[in-house]
């Protein structure tokens, strides 16, 4: 049994904690896959390479409307692939060399393997060397999510593809379903949809994006209907492989109906790895859905909610926001907070920004409408669309928009939500001005707004409020 002065589980965000004010303490690192987490490997770098990559192979369809004409005249997997994880995989590999072999990291061990909790501060990391028992003073639990599988007759049976994986395959499937209709199976069918895959996605719900405000999700869902097959409301009941395809049975409503795909895309969102660790093992708190229990400080806590002393979480292992940046946020945290235990820091969750890299792109930040509704306040709600600008008309587009939700006495933006090109872009003003507590009444006049810049989407928008 070896014993550290800290142990740190998972090397995605929790890999930025050691650094020179850690030089002084025995440190052990812990990662049973690749160095750098999901968003490295599976998440957030590549799917947006290759989103990217999408919008390249649409734009052939979409030249005529501006009197130019353009073919799509090969699309080469390997290739696409290969341009992704070509500059991926170094990176990872660069990860691993450096945290193992550089002088930086003389106090730092990397343990390769499964690790498991037998005890509040004990692990047993099982190795290609054998099983290594090691202890620890202070611990940071920073061991991710991995995809969620429905409860369906045959899925795990059928060999599905997951969003671990659908993006290294060998080669692209002429048809593919997609099983969920949150933010990764929206971008998924839409750099498979661009690539020239026959794309059927299914939702148990009445619309794509169902968490987004109702205006989004009802015009993604509609614009997304007359790209791809869409079916909602769809009960899948089993699935089956046999003879090279797979068969995905279900009903609508009264009504069975069985499709069928070379491919078999599950993408119905990913669940912490807590049990993996075995966390109840050393009497961690977890919540139902299997995520850590933490309090705003990122200090784990028991199954009564009391704060287990020197053990902190972070990332999607215990946060409901399973995005890289509050992972971010939430590591420069635990990084201050183990650094001054005296004078701690919590974590400001307030303005947690999202987006959907589909097509059109979808960004959103605070409230939806209907749930400042439902929390009875006084509200004034704008909308914008892109069409209603110059920088729209160049675009022609006709289906964008952004809607702001404010205050209407104080003009406190609650929320905001756009879709329409660089919509993660435009909403970051947004962002600010509602994490430094600025109103729509400080930003929309106090500023130059560039003519004909894409932000006056939102000074339009934000002119609606104020009158």
């Amino acid at each position: 049994m070896t014993h550290y002065d800290l142990l740190i589980i998972g090397t995605g965000s929790g890999n930025s904690l050691p650094g020179p004010e850690f030089d002084d303490l025995s440190i052990a690192l812990v990662e049973k896959g690749l160095f750098g987490g999901t968003c490295l490997n599976a998440g957030c770098i590549p799917t947006k390479m290759f989103t990217y990559t999408a919008e390249i192979a649409n734009t052939p369809a979409r030249a005529p409307k501006y009197g130019v004409s353009e073919t799509l005249d090969c699309v080469d997997w390997p290739a696409i692939r290969d341009r992704v994880f070509g500059r991926i995989d170094p990176i990872a590999a660069g990860g691993e060399e450096y945290r193992k072999v550089h002088e930086d990291n003389r106090n730092l061990t990397v343990y390769q393997g499964i690790g498991r909790f037998t005890g509040p501060k004990s692990m047993v990391v099982a190795t290609a060397d054998g099983d290594r028992e090691i202890t620890a003073d202070r611990i940071v639990i920073a061991a991710g999510s991995r995809p969620a599988f429905p409860a369906v007759a045959g899925l795990a049976e059928s060999n599905p593809l997951t969003s671990d994986s659908v993006m290294r395959m060998e080669r692209l499937p002429g048809s593919m379903i997609i099983i969920g209709s949150g933010f990764i199976g929206a971008e998924m069918a839409h750099i498979f949809s661009s690539l020239g895959v026959d794309v059927t996605l299914i939702a148990r719900s009445p619309v794509l994006l169902r968490h987004h405000d109702r205006d989004i999700a009802d015009a993604y869902t509609q614009i997304a209907s007359g790209r791809y097959r869409v079916k909602l409301r769809f009960s899948t009941g089993r699935v089956e492989r046999r003879d090279g395809r797979v068969f995905v049975s279900g009903r609508v409503g009264d009504a069975k109906e069985t499709l069928e795909a070379d491919e078999l895309l599950v993408a119905t969102g990913r669940i912490p790895n807590s049990d993996t660790l075995d966390v109840a093992a050393a009497g961690i708190g977890t919540h139902p859905d299997g995520r850590v229990m933490v309090d705003d400080y990122q200090r784990v806590l028991d199954p009564q909610g009391e704060v287990m002393d020197g053990i902190f979480a972070l990332g999607d292992i215990s946060s409901d926001w399973q995005l890289k940046h509050v992972a971010n946020k939430e590591a420069k945290t635990v990084r201050h907070n183990l650094l001054h235990p005296d004078a701690m820091k919590a974590t400001d969750h307030r303005f947690v920004p999202h987006a959907v890299f589909g097509d059109p792109q979808i960004a959103a930040v605070g409230m939806t409408e209907a749930e400042a509704q439902l929390k009875g306040l006084d509200i004034i709600v704008a909308r914008q669309e892109y069409a209603g600008i110059a920088y729209g008309w160049a675009m022609e587009d006709t289906t964008g928009f952004a809607k702001i939700i404010a205050d209407r006495e104080t003009t406190e933006i609650l929320g905001a939500h756009i879709m329409g090109p660089h919509a993660p872009t435009l909403i970051q003003l947004l962002i600010q001005a509602m994490s430094t507590g600025q109103t729509v009444r400080d930003i929309v006049d106090t500023q130059y707004w560039i003519h004909p810049a894409m932000p006056e989407l939102i000074e339009n928008a934000l002119l609606q409020i104020t009158g």
